[in-house]
């Protein structure tokens, strides 16, 4: 190409990069719909759709024009400094190139088609609780998974090369050391938690919450906490989740039930944790990688760190109950704050990931992702899920599913292709811990604010800390800039068994 200035180059390359933002949202918002109010007839059209732009986005993105600006620009002055934001632009850009390069065209519009036609079988097998709906859609899946292995490259299993989408630098191998490592701290903790005699009555979860009061309280509270409605909304879907569509655009999704508070409450303050993290990214880099969240599993940090950490807090109660009580006046009018607390932080064996409690739940994480390693790998055939599962269950957590709907089925990962997600939320209780402990060295009693109701201190030190670095640092990076150490199991456990321990007599 002529010669061009680093600077010119950067700002074309900057353009191009903000051009396939909002081509990415123009694909969140057709995800979006499909997932909350797209009518059964039309998902088929839909995956037409999502096909043809993700192969437009493809061809975009892998432009050779992008690789001849990145070259004009590696190793100038304007990227001399690594932690500017040119240099982590030019750093991630060219990072997202070479991964994107090496994918076949064809491979990734198929995976758009395969997926939009995944998630409604998944949906109807779910809903009747029959896994051989959606067996066909799962080995599809797994096979496109495969395909992008091979294709992108990786240092000893396939699964290497799915992770490091969600979590750059980390291995399947460091994976199973840590998985090893929780595996023989959590399983006698939670036998010693659960057979406790002290432990809450969670019956006065089960009484009858209408949902729309649900609705109500959940927005109050995601409004209190600081989820700014005027730039973003929350719907219902079948599984939750979290989609920044733009600046000034974030949308979170719930799914509340009539006899069950906990699962809905907790399932909208996870899902309002990321948007914090998506709304709290500074606007002025939209569309470059320093407006974009460091990794998966530093994104699930800051859902886990308020749906844990925050959420089932007694400060936080001490603020919120009495607003629950005038709510749901019906169900709580006997109800004290220290039985609430009590039942909304019992520790007990589950079968729901989504509901479970923050002691066991790294277990189902594990679980998973024994499973989906053996799934791409061929170890499992996917006609043994359902089999292995109930297995993995009884041994880890002494239960078993009823049917597919509270086992194989009830998470939606799978048939949206994310295999190697589910690690990342482990990853982000991890990070969470550590976050927390940091923050409330910084700035002293959090108890006390939130008991008043005030979250701005926790929210806006996470923003500055976390948020507005957008990707000038890997998570382990960041991680070790806040805290001073890097990314630590032990801190996780020592808060698990601080809090339930002390409350259990464990």
């Amino acid at each position: 190409m002529a010669k061009i200035s680093p600077k010119a180059a950067y700002d074309e390359l900057i353009r191009l990069s903000r051009e396939e933002a909002v081509l990415v949202s123009a694909i969140d918002v057709l995800e979006w719909d499909e997932e909350t109010c797209l009518p059964r007839g039309g998902v088929e059209h839909r995956g037409e759709q999502l096909a043809m732009l993700a192969g437009l986005l493809h061809d975009r993105s892998t432009d050779p024009r992008v690789a001849e600006l990145l070259d004009a620009l590696e190793g100038s002055a304007l990227v001399a400094d690594p932690e500017s934001p040119a240099a982590v632009n030019v750093r991630e850009l060219r990072r997202g190139y070479e991964r994107e390069r090496r994918l076949p065209r064809r491979l990734v519009a198929e995976t758009a088609r395969v997926t939009s036609l995944a998630q409604q079988a998944w949906a109807d097998a779910r809903e009747s609780a029959d896994y051989e709906r959606f067996r066909p859609w799962l080995e599809r899946q797994l096979a496109l998974a495969r395909e992008e292995a091979d294709a992108v490259g990786y240092p000893e299993t396939p699964y290497d090369a799915l992770l490091e989408d969600y979590e750059p630098g980390l291995t399947t191998r460091q994976l199973a050391a840590l998985f090893a490592d929780l595996r023989r701290e959590l399983v006698p903790l939670v036998q010693a938690l659960a057979e406790s005699n002290r432990r809450g009555r969670t019956s006065v979860l089960r009484r009858e919450y209408p949902l729309d009061r649900q609705r109500i309280f959940a927005e109050a509270v995601a409004s209190t906490v600081g989820f700014d409605l005027d730039r973003g909304r929350l719907d219902t879907s079948i599984h939750p989740f979290c989609t920044a569509l733009g600046p000034g655009d974030c949308r979170i999704t719930a799914r509340f039930a009539p006899r069950d508070f906990a699962a809905g409450f907790f399932t909208m303050l996870h899902e309002v944790g990321h948007a914090l993290y998506e709304q709290g990214l500074d606007v002025a880099h939209y569309g470059t990688p320093m407006g974009e969240p460091a990794s998966v599993g530093l994104h699930e940090s800051q859902s886990r760190l308020w749906e844990n950490l925050v959420g089932r807090r007694r400060a936080f109660w001490e603020h919120f109950f009495p607003r629950a009580r005038g709510t749901f006046h019906e169900a709580l009018h006997d109800v004290t704050l220290d039985a609430w607390v009590a039942a909304l932080t019992r520790v007990e064996r589950s079968l729901i990931r989504v509901e479970a409690d923050e002691v066991t739940y790294n277990l189902h994480i594990l679980i998973r992702f024994e499973l989906e390693q053996a799934l791409l790998a061929g170890d499992l055939p996917a006609c043994d899920l359902p089999e292995a599962w109930a297995a993995a269950y009884r041994e880890l957590l002494g239960i078993a599913p009823a049917n597919d709907r509270e086992g194989c089925l009830q998470d939606g990962h799978w048939a949206e292709g994310l295999i190697g997600y589910f690690p990342t939320y482990t990853l982000g209780n991890i990070y969470a811990a550590q976050l927390f402990a940091a923050a409330r060295a910084a700035l002293g009693d959090l108890d006390a604010a939130f008991a008043r109701g005030d979250f701005s201190p926790l929210r806006d030190w996470l923003r500055e800390q976390v948020h507005r670095q957008g990707q000038r640092y890997t998570a382990a990076g960041l991680i070790q800039r806040i805290t001073g150490g890097p990314p630590d199991w032990r801190p996780m456990i020592e808060s698990l068994r601080a809090r339930y321990g002390e409350q259990r007599g464990a």
